[in-house]
């Protein structure tokens, strides 16, 4: 069985923003369990901007905000957390391997096949891949917003069974935990809907990026990747044990689907933020659905927001609902101009799909 296991800021280093060597001690122990258990497993770590802002004179209470800064404090706190990761993994008889991975790597084909061969010649020897996304030198316009959503990637990449987010809750609750005293652990979720996702709410600490919602995000990712994923406590002994063998109690379950995405709508439904919407009519809507078509000019009513070609726009029929996300060949301006027109009325030049067909995806409901 393939595992990756992906651990938080939080959840790696203490209050004042150090490396707490106890939970990643803990975390390289049981990771030796797994693969004692034969179990290939893959580490996604978050901790790195944290880890370097104390060398800048900075910390998690007074974490700076020009992107320059976080980028140098993760060039810094990277050695130091692998540095860490090598010393408690060589202690259990095992070799790290830094994988520092950005969108693009994922999201072209010969990129993707480059990364997962790396992985795939990693684990066949033995060797733990601990995986960060490359911050010190990420693209603002083009990152993956949070390591729950690069692990569900990753996990998707290598043809994982298994998704373990480590977090400090025991899982997903009915209400925040924080704020209700009777809120209930939630062990076993088929569907991710609107009400849980408002549930879940935004990041719940200062050290990363994440929180419940981006795990969420992460768990729908995975589920249609075909993966099983687990949230769970980093800090409950033999938690990854426990997860991977399907423990009752060990913390929120996400069954995966049946149907797969492949790589690139699985990047293009989940992973890129869109930067505009395209009404279209209802006629629309059923030639995309039931018949794979390319959106056409003339089933698109209107557009909203500011997009250009090869963004990213989700598409929303005549009664509100987004039922679809692709990437435009269109920018707004055509669209503006156009929107209606029959291919024979367009000027040279102009693409003759709005969306291509290759490059659209039906959200799952």
């Amino acid at each position: 069985m393939k595992v990756v296991v992906k651990i938080g800021s939080s959840s790696l280093t203490t209050v004042t923003g150090d490396i707490d060597h106890r939970a990643v001690a803990k975390l390289c122990g049981e990771v030796a369990g797994l693969i004692k258990d034969g179990h290939q497993t893959v580490v996604v770590t978050s901790a790195a901007i944290s880890a370097g802002l104390g060398p800048l004179g900075f910390s998690n209470s007074n974490r700076p905000k020009e992107a320059d800064m976080l980028r140098a404090a993760s060039a810094i706190g990277q050695i130091a957390l692998m540095a860490t990761y090598k010393g408690h993994l060589a202690s259990n008889g095992l070799t790290a391997g830094q994988v520092l991975l950005a969108p693009t790597d994922l999201w072209y084909r010969s990129r993707y096949l480059k990364s997962r061969g790396t992985l795939y010649a990693l684990l066949s020897r033995g060797v733990v891949p601990v995986i960060n996304e490359n911050d010190a030198v990420a693209d603002d316009e083009i990152r993956f917003g949070d390591n729950d959503r690069l692990a569900a990637l990753v996990a998707h990449l290598i043809d994982a069974d298994c998704l373990v987010l480590l977090t400090d809750t025991a899982g997903v609750f009915t209400a925040d935990p924080r704020r209700d005293a009777n809120a209930s652990l939630i062990e076993e979720i088929i569907e991710i809907d609107q009400h849980l996702e408002a549930v879940a709410g935004g990041p719940g600490t200062t050290a990363g990026r994440g929180g419940m919602a981006s795990k969420l995000a992460a768990a729908k990712i995975a589920a249609w990747s075909g993966v099983e994923t687990t949230i769970a406590q980093s800090d409950r002994p033999n938690v990854l044990v426990d997860a991977v063998a399907g423990v009752n109690g060990v913390g929120t379950v996400f069954r995966p689907h049946s149907q797969r995405l492949p790589a690139r709508k699985l990047w293009i439904a989940f992973a890129l933020p869109p930067s505009g919407r395209l009404i279209v009519d209802n006629g629309a809507r059923a030639a995309l659905e039931k018949h794979q078509r390319s959106l056409l000019a003339a089933g698109v009513i209107t557009a909203e927001g500011t997009f250009s070609a090869d963004d990213a726009v989700e598409l929303v029929d005549e009664q509100g609902s987004v039922f679809a996300k692709g990437l435009t060949r269109w920018q707004r301006s055509e669209i503006d101009s156009h929107a209606g027109f029959n291919s024979h009325e367009f000027p040279d030049g102009l693409a003759e799909e709005v969306i291509h067909r290759d490059d659209l995806v039906i959200l799952p409901s």
